[in-house]
């Protein structure tokens, strides 16, 4: 889903790039883009997980209502935390987007689903499933604090994170 309302991240970066209160933060740009949907914003649901994606496959399908799930997968370059299976629930259940702090799988897939997907890259290796992991957590992607209900802001040039919807 990509809203009517959306500003780019380059906008945001010119308008925030001054803060230091860390209410505005940017992601360093790390990200792959794998959804069928380069832009996405919304409020941010967090989990935290290490190569067990039981609590993201949960999360995805379950109603998205316009939001951003966000997963702290340890940079695990070991297993995929989506595939083509849970990014097509995370669209049809309305997520405005996932964002993956480790891997994704079933590229070609990911890139039919109508929904924002950022990763750091692809893994064929699916997760063993050990209902381990935990959700709505404050949560440090590539450094950077990222809490339940901030914003996210993701585009083509990168991905930021706000205090409140910007």
């Amino acid at each position: 889903m990509t809203s009517t309302l959306f500003i780019p991240t380059c906008d945001l970066c010119d308008a925030h790039k001054n803060d230091t209160s860390g209410a505005f933060r940017v992601l360093p740009p790390v990200w792959r883009s794998f959804g069928a949907v380069t832009r996405c914003a919304g409020p941010v649901v967090t989990i935290k997980c290490f190569e067990d994606n039981s609590l993201v496959k949960s999360a995805v399908e379950s109603a998205g209502e316009g939001q951003v799930l966000v997963v702290d997968g340890g940079a695990s370059m070991r297993r995929a935390l989506l595939g083509g299976n849970l990014g097509a629930a995370a669209a049809r259940n309305g997520w405005a987007g996932v964002v993956i702090d480790g891997c994704v799988r079933d590229v070609a897939e990911l890139a039919q689903c109508q929904t924002g997907i950022f990763a750091l890259t692809s893994m064929p290796l699916p997760t063993e499933r050990r209902n381990e992991g935990q959700r709505d957590l404050a949560v440090r992607i590539q450094g950077v604090w990222v809490r339940p209900g901030d914003w996210l802001y993701a585009d083509e040039d990168g991905i930021v994170v706000a205090d409140r919807q910007l």
